[in-house]
């Protein structure tokens, strides 16, 4: 395992960090055994940044993190979490909720404690409801260590911040798809230039660029003289920056752990060469050309109060753009249209625009949503869900009635 340093503290973090955003799942809840094996084992290899947030997992990550690092786990570690602002109605609040996490994790200090999801709209009211004297506050009483803020706005807003307070990190989204997008490499570099320890999340951009793979960006990745999985491309691509501090990634499968850890003992700084550089251009410019939405899959935007499920209907309108997939319809009417669940379709939208505010692409929602339902409700579409619908409701009805008689 690589180790790079916070320069105002001088703390050896490693390259790799513990997402907690995508723990495995169970039954709509944390897979508690997987994910305390999984995290303990990344720990055991040498990882020891575990980034959390209030909201993780509808807010189980923190008090499942704070259950599983006793037995001398919690010292082995750099604990990270985050103020959630929309929370945040009056300044006494942020004593409040940082009391609450401290319970939460079982630990009497944050390592790391950062503004979750600062931008433009939210920055000014958290700073006009005095969270700065309240960090301050937090570091002299030994509640929290170290501060930063994660971001998720634009380029001027980001210096604004850097600029206010004396941070020790702050945290981007960086992937050679969103060199451009918010903060990006200029912020980056800015934030470097600050000495600020630069933790990068997102470099796969939600698994999208390790999933599935188009035949035409698959080629691309062949043509390479090294042989590597499009996960380790990705993530060698944001480490070959020497402002990147620690990448986090969302591990939620053990191959995931094991396949991201492979990388940490080589990835040094300025070790890709000129030809991998443009080859990942390549990519790059290949996933511009084929993707219809540029989105993430973060469920920021979730929930919709129209009940719309917005990441599901841009993952299914890209694998058909990107992929050619044929079942695209089928499974848009299959797993939107109330088979198995609500109905959940594109049309739903009626341009509330609250998506927009969350969404941290600032992608026009509900525009896209209109191409979506464009693509897909054709005139039959609704019938045959209606149909579908009244199918499995037979079946349902026909499968109790049988276990009954067998009683």
């Amino acid at each position: 395992m690589l180790y790079r340093t916070v320069p105002k503290n001088n703390d050896q973090l490693s390259i790799l960090g513990f997402g907690c955003m995508r723990l495995p799942g169970k039954n709509e809840r944390i897979d508690e055994e997987e994910a305390r094996k999984q995290i303990l084992y990344a720990i055991d290899q040498g990882v020891n940044y575990l980034d959390n947030a209030f909201p993780y997992h509808l807010g189980a990550s923190e008090p499942f993190l704070g259950r599983i690092l006793e037995d001398g786990y919690r010292d082995k570690v750099k604990l990270a979490t985050k103020l959630p602002p929309w929370s945040v109605k009056k300044p006494e609040d942020m004593d409040r909720i940082l009391n609450s996490q401290l319970e939460r994790f079982k630990t009497d200090r944050i390592d790391y404690y950062l503004i979750h999801a600062l931008e433009a709209e939210n920055w000014p009211k958290i700073k006009e409801l005095g969270v700065l004297d309240f960090l301050e506050r937090a570091k002299k009483d030994g509640r929290i260590l170290n501060t930063g803020f994660s971001f998720h706005g634009d380029k001027d807003t980001f210096k604004e911040i850097v600029d206010i307070y004396d941070w020790d990190i702050c945290q981007i989204q960086y992937n050679f798809l969103d060199e451009s997008n918010q903060a990006g490499t200029e912020g980056l570099e800015y934030a470097a230039s600050k000495d600020l320890g630069v933790i990068v999340m997102e470099p796969l951009r939600g698994g999208s660029l390790t999933g599935r793979i188009p035949e035409e960006v698959e080629a691309i990745w062949n043509e390479a003289e090294v042989k590597r999985t499009p996960a380790e491309w990705a993530l060698r691509w944001v480490w070959n920056r020497p402002e990147v501090t620690c990448v986090l990634s969302g591990m939620n499968k053990q191959e995931h752990v094991e396949e991201n850890l492979c990388i940490t003992g080589e990835a040094e700084p300025d070790s890709l060469t000129q030809d991998e550089l443009q080859l990942i251009k390549q990519v790059e410019s290949k996933y511009r050309e084929l993707l219809k939405v540029d989105c993430t899959g973060c469920r920021y935007c979730m929930p919709c109060p129209e009940g719309v499920d917005i990441p599901m209907c841009f993952e299914i309108y890209n694998d058909k753009h990107v992929f050619g997939d044929r079942q695209a319809g089928f499974k848009y009417l299959f797993m939107l249209g109330g088979v198995l669940h609500g109905t959940h379709y594109a049309s739903l939208c009626t341009q509330c625009k609250k998506c927009v505010k969350k969404c941290p692409q600032h992608l026009p929602i509900p525009d896209l949503l209109e191409d979506v339902a464009d693509e897909f409700e054709g005139f039959t579409m609704k019938p045959m869900a209606w149909f579908f619908r009244r199918g499995v409701s037979f079946i349902t009805w026909r499968d109790r009635r049988k276990r009954r008689k067998s009683q």
